[in-house]
């Protein structure tokens, strides 16, 4: 690299003698591997998760992830805030806040959940943590499909919330909605008495909002409740 560099100094300026240029080139090579190894300010990147926790009232919404975030650059980045959001579900779906980081995906009467407190991920590091995200009276009461969900954090060094990652949730796997529990985010092909189990449990959900409906949705619902007694797949 240095020859090349040598050679493009001495063609813009060749009144400079060789030892010269060889010099200035070895002195710009220098301070630039010392900002790309020490200095330079990378980015954020994670990936889909393959499990997940979920409890889901009319209520309330629980999702716990388990992330890994791995900073491109040298500089360490300082994450502030996480939440979830569904951008292709109505306006009425509010966020998902980051409420603790629990110690194990595994909800359980052991947990030792810690409140959000920002942290820090080193230069070139890995970390892994688990994330629990709720909102009260979201309105995401979760269908049997796939759910497009936007994982946003803010950063020390930017203004405003960025998009970390755009996953697929695969609701249809949540087949106890009642129960804090953990399921797989595999696109899994479900037994007949799963999707079954499956459809009873969120009609029963639906039909806890029943109340809250327009007369057009409770028609919807009803239809619903017919096809789930006859065992519909999801």
């Amino acid at each position: 690299m240095l020859p090349l560099m040598a050679a493009a100094v001495q063609d813009a300026f060749p009144s400079i003698p060789g030892a010269g240029v060889v010099s200035v080139c070895a002195l710009i090579f220098t301070v630039a591997s010392f900002w790309w190894i020490n200095a330079r300010q990378g980015h954020l990147k994670s990936w889909e998760p393959h499990s997940f926790a979920a409890i889901v009232h009319c209520s309330m919404a629980r999702l716990r992830l388990p992330l890994v975030l791995h900073n491109t650059g040298a500089k360490p980045i300082v994450v502030q805030d996480l939440r979830l959001t569904f951008p292709d579900e109505p306006a009425s779906h509010l966020p998902l806040l980051w409420m603790s980081s629990p110690s194990r995906l595994q909800p359980g009467p052991e947990d030792e959940p810690k409140l959000p407190a920002g942290f820090a991920v080193a230069g070139r590091e890995a970390k892994q943590l688990l994330i629990e995200f709720e909102a009260p009276f979201s309105g995401f009461l979760p269908e049997p499909r796939d759910y497009k969900v936007q994982l946003q954090v803010r950063v020390g060094h930017r203004k405003g919330w960025r998009s970390l990652l755009t996953f697929t949730l695969r609701a249809a796997n949540i087949i106890d909605p009642d129960r804090y529990t953990v399921y797989s985010n595999a696109p899994l092909e479900l037994t007949k008495e799963d999707r079954q189990k499956a459809d009873a449990a969120l009609l029963e959900l639906l039909d806890e909002q029943e109340g809250l409906s327009a007369p057009g949705e409770r028609k919807r619902r009803d239809s619903l409740n017919d096809e789930g007694d006859t065992g519909t797949n999801l």
